[in-house]
């Protein structure tokens, strides 16, 4: 006959006080409004405020817009993005020279990547699109010449041998990228947040435990985990929500 023992790793004390603390389930909610509305879910957002009775943090057809923003952005029509950002806030581009510089540069890769995509292909249009929309800019400033340079380059070379950072200039990184620092500015132009709560949230956590162990040194367990395994569950709502940016 045998017995077996059970071995169970007693929590460490800071473990077992962090989970004697119970947050207010109207706390959670309202992160969850507040990450919705941000990152851009605006049938989501509708949806869970009135579930929650919530009142919604921002005039639906403001995310919307900037739904459709970010998914004409991710889609690769800069044209469309910059068409209906212009006719909800033209000063966001002409105020930001930088923002106007990365925007003009992706549709400078997407007409690249176009009139690329088959050999022999009419590449006027993207060099024609460079001399007179991001020349001009490029002249005026080195960060913006060299970000020209390397994209002009991507005429010049097969775009199945390029080096990494060229190669990065084809991937959906860069999209995402411009589509975060879009959404950001429209935030801010409307006297938004520019980040999700619960993103500031997880950075003070983070600057939190680091002070703790390095300045005061504090007894704390060798990791801790943030708790957020099933924030992939935010996803886009039937398929009528398209996610805005990762980054939010």
């Amino acid at each position: 006959m045998t017995s077996s023992t059970s071995t169970t790793t007693p929590l460490h004390l800071f473990s077992q006080q962090v989970q004697d603390v119970k947050t207010p389930k109207s706390d959670i909610n309202a992160l969850i409004l507040d990450y919705l509305t941000v990152a851009g879910y605006p049938n989501a957002a509708a949806k869970f405020s009135a579930e929650a009775n919530l009142q919604p943090q921002q005039d639906m057809s403001d995310i919307q817009a900037r739904q459709r923003i970010q998914a004409s952005i991710h889609r690769g029509d800069i044209e469309a993005a910059v068409d209906e950002l212009n006719d909800l806030d033209p000063s966001i581009l002409d105020e930001d020279a930088d923002l106007h510089f990365a925007v003009l540069r992706l549709q400078l890769v997407e007409l690249i990547r176009t009139c690329t995509a088959s050999p022999g292909g009419d590449i006027t249009q993207a060099l024609d699109f460079a001399t007179s929309q991001l020349g001009p800019r490029a002249s005026q400033d080195t960060r913006y010449l060299d970000d020209l340079e390397k994209t002009m380059t991507l005429l010049v070379f097969p775009h199945d041998s390029l080096d990494p950072p060229l190669a990065a200039l084809l991937q959906p990184g860069l999209r995402r990228t411009v589509a975060d620092q879009v959404n950001k500015a429209i935030l801010e132009g409307q006297s938004q947040r520019r980040e999700t709560a619960i993103r500031q949230l997880v950075m003070m956590r983070v600057w939190s435990e680091i002070t703790a162990r390095s300045e005061t040194k504090k007894d704390l367990p060798p990791r801790i985990e943030l708790g957020l395994d099933g924030e992939e569950s935010l996803k886009r709502e039937n398929g009528h929500d398209e996610p805005m940016s990762m980054n939010a």
